[in-house]
């Protein structure tokens, strides 16, 4: 019977000699299959540039704001084309005025032609100003609707692609643009 517990205490120094090795091991093995698991299911993208030009709201405010610049051009080349009457008529009667009238109106089509000068520059500027500020209230939306979306679905990181090198792979199942665009296209609409 004394051998017994020999063989016991042998087994017991033994298992106690590797349970803090196996422990450990087991440990990182828990750790390791832990982050592969969550890396291969939360790193996922989102192509921005598909986002923005098949995003519903883009195609309408683009459309509102086409409309718009249409119009503010169309003022433009209007005060333009009439200045340019202007001028030619200046040239057919030019001949017949005194220097005082040639002076005077010189300065009119100076002033005018300045004038319409600085209204073109302000047009452009207000156009691009409102371009601006349309692709950032569209670009808010769509990063907005992202990260609720992204907290929705237990994403920790949605990476946000430009097709400019970004991501050069992702496996099949990482690429949510087009999840992401339905659900963006159907909030917009109020589905």
């Amino acid at each position: 019977m004394k051998n017994k517990p020999m063989m016991n205490k042998s087994a017991i120094s033994t298992i106690s000699k590797l349970a803090i090795p196996l422990s450990i091991l087991a440990l990182m093995v828990s750790v390791a299959t832990f982050f592969i698991s969550r890396s291969t299911s939360e790193l996922v993208y989102v192509d921005v540039n598909r986002l923005l030009e098949s995003y519903t709201r883009t195609e309408v405010d683009r459309k509102d704001f086409n409309e718009r610049t249409t119009v503010m051009k169309a003022n433009v080349d209007s005060l333009m084309l009439d200045w340019q009457n202007e001028l030619k008529a200046y040239e057919k009667e030019r001949s017949s005025m005194t220097k005082k009238e040639l002076a005077l109106k010189q300065e009119l089509l100076q002033n005018k032609q300045q004038q319409i000068n600085n209204y073109q520059q302000t047009v452009q500027k207000q156009i691009q100003e409102e371009d601006q500020k349309m692709t950032q209230t569209i670009v808010n939306d769509i990063n907005s609707y992202v990260k609720n979306y992204g907290k929705n679905h237990g994403h920790h990181i949605i990476f946000g692609a430009q097709g400019n090198g970004n991501i050069m792979y992702a496996e099949e199942g990482t690429d949510l643009t087009d999840k992401v665009l339905i659900g963006l296209n159907e909030q917009y609409n109020g589905k």
